[in-house]
């Protein structure tokens, strides 16, 4: 028999076809939702038509309980295809815009120094107060994320961004630069959500080489700002590069259209027709299936966005080793980028970078240069070294796992900076400097990747956003270590970067639990 019934039935499937339509019988008509149709037009505005086939009518006695499935099931089933693809353009596409105003900060604050004639410490500060900002940042989009959605934080920060970013192209004095940065910084705080949209989307067995992979963009947005610098720096000054600089984001504003909100938010507000439309949508896309039976949506009544979850007994511990390891990513990450524009001009005001090592500098601020095409090429240099590492880290987290791929990176970002400590030629002294970069950029990509892996969905933006905020406290400091100290003594500024690495790895191989190929929890 195909569909309901066929006009050339015996008298015992006619008997059969009028049970199948008289609801008062002992047989029903169960529509799967994997039989769902939605429509694609719009994943917003989902219409639904349940479809009937020959297997959707059964006794009610024929199964013991209904079939279910999870979004992290559903994802897996689905794999990996064009959706997750354009989805990782466009958050690349963000990722690289909002990274311009990161990787500026390297060359700002020492040009600010020369043309404002401030101290070390002032210097530091203009670095200190963005990270201020995103301190406060993280925690605040953090929560909204959780409350309101990824996509809207996303969307959100970027134009936060690029206004307060082209504002400070306008700034008259120093104090104003200091207001505005801050500005800057706290829209730049909801930069982490990006990676929890992804980790949401992205299939258990394809999760970690897609955040590794989606790490090269912040390079391409790094690079771009060092090529932008470069030109217009001597020429036109900083303010036209601050300007400039804020554009990128505005574009990203108008091709967000194509954002999709996360399934997973979608069920924890209770959407669960606009999850299972989304669902449908990644499957058309990937021409792939969705699984049979019901869309589970026990977490819609969970509490969601709640701090004192991250600090409750089963999160305590583990929530404590996290705050650490991203303090430390972020106080090691922008400890050396902001140090290699300092040993850079460093060795062109003193005489050779074991001039400043020794602490024989007597008056670090007396003399004053502005990086030179040379020093710009050896900044690209060396962050060019975050993309051949992404092979290396994928290889690391498949075959290792994420804690001892960690524990292995933070040894080997011991190890380069402790061969800083060694009086060598600039070239060497790059190639140390690559290296550093490689390792540290890893361990941030494995640092996100665990910890978006390890928080629940309904904890997963909050938990991200407040590790953010705790890594911002480490990116504050780090430029009273990388900017100030290193001036009166760069053995010392190294040594403190060293250790910490090394006290890192211990943390690491003390982390609770492996989330290499866990299926992410809803609650």
């Amino acid at each position: 028999m195909n569909g309901i019934a066929s006009y050339e039935s015996s008298e015992e499937d006619c008997e059969t076809e009028v049970m199948l339509y008289d609801r008062t019988k002992t047989r029903r008509i169960r529509h799967h939702l994997s039989q769902v149709e939605p429509n694609y037009e719009d994943e917003d505005k989902t219409s639904i038509r349940p479809l009937m086939q020959e297997d959707d009518y059964f006794d009610k006695e024929d199964t013991d309980e209904e079939i279910t499935y999870s979004v992290g099931e559903a994802v897996d089933m689905i794999g990996f295809g064009w959706f997750q693809i354009r989805l990782m353009m466009i958050i690349g596409f963000f990722q690289a815009a909002e990274s311009l105003e990161m990787m500026l900060l390297s060359i700002l604050a020492p040009t600010i120094r020369c043309l404002f004639h401030i101290s070390a410490w002032k210097e530091a500060f203009i670095t200190t107060v963005v990270f201020i900002g995103m301190m406060f940042g993280s925690a605040v989009w953090g929560w909204v994320a959780d409350k309101y959605g990824r996509k809207l934080v996303i969307v959100a920060s970027a134009v936060w961004i690029s206004y307060f970013g082209f504002l400070s192209a306008f700034s008259p004095h120093y104090y104003w630069i200091i207001a505005l940065r801050m500005l800057v910084g706290f829209g730049i705080g909801g930069g982490p959500q990006s990676s929890t949209l992804i980790s949401e989307f992205m299939p258990s067995k394809y999760r970690a080489m897609c955040m590794c992979v989606q790490s090269p963009w912040w390079t391409v947005g790094s690079i771009f700002t060092i090529l932008i610098a470069m030109v217009v720096m001597p020429t036109f000054g900083w303010r036209y590069l601050l300007a400039i600089l804020s554009f990128p984001l505005i574009i990203f504003v108008f091709i967000s259209k194509w954002l999709p909100e996360s399934c997973r938010y979608y069920l924890t507000v209770g959407l669960r027709d606009k999850s299972l439309s989304l669902l449908y949508k990644i499957a058309r896309m990937n021409k792939a299936a969705v699984p049979r039976g019901y869309l589970k949506d026990t977490i819609q009544t969970a509490k969601r966005g709640r701090v004192r979850d991250l600090l409750n007994k089963e999160f305590f511990g583990s929530t404590l080793k996290l705050w650490f390891l991203w303090f430390n990513a972020a106080f090691t990450y922008y400890g050396i980028v902001l140090m290699t524009a300092e040993l850079f001009q460093s060795e062109s005001e003193n005489g050779g970078k074991c001039e400043a090592a020794k602490g024989t500098v007597k008056n670090p601020h007396c003399g004053c240069k502005l990086l030179t095409t040379t020093d710009y090429i050896d900044m690209m240099k060396t962050t060019v070294a975050e993309v051949p590492t992404v092979i290396f880290n994928v290889i690391l987290l498949e075959k290792l796992g994420r804690k001892k791929t960690l524990a292995l990176l933070y040894s080997l970002t011991a190890i380069f900076y402790m061969l800083l400590f060694f009086c060598t030629q600039r070239a060497l002294m790059v190639v140390f400097i690559f290296g550093v970069r490689g390792c540290i950029s890893g361990v941030f990509t494995a640092t996100y990747i665990y910890t978006a892996e390890f928080y629940p969905t309904v904890i997963r933006g909050l938990g991200l956003g407040c590790c953010s905020s705790v890594a911002r406290i480490g990116a504050m400091v780090t430029p009273f270590v990388c900017q100030v100290l290193l001036r009166f003594s760069m053995d010392f500024a190294l040594g403190v970067y060293a250790t910490t690495a090394v006290i890192s790895v211990v943390v690491c191989l003390f982390l609770p639990i492996e989330t290499k190929g866990r299926i992410m929890r809803d609650i």
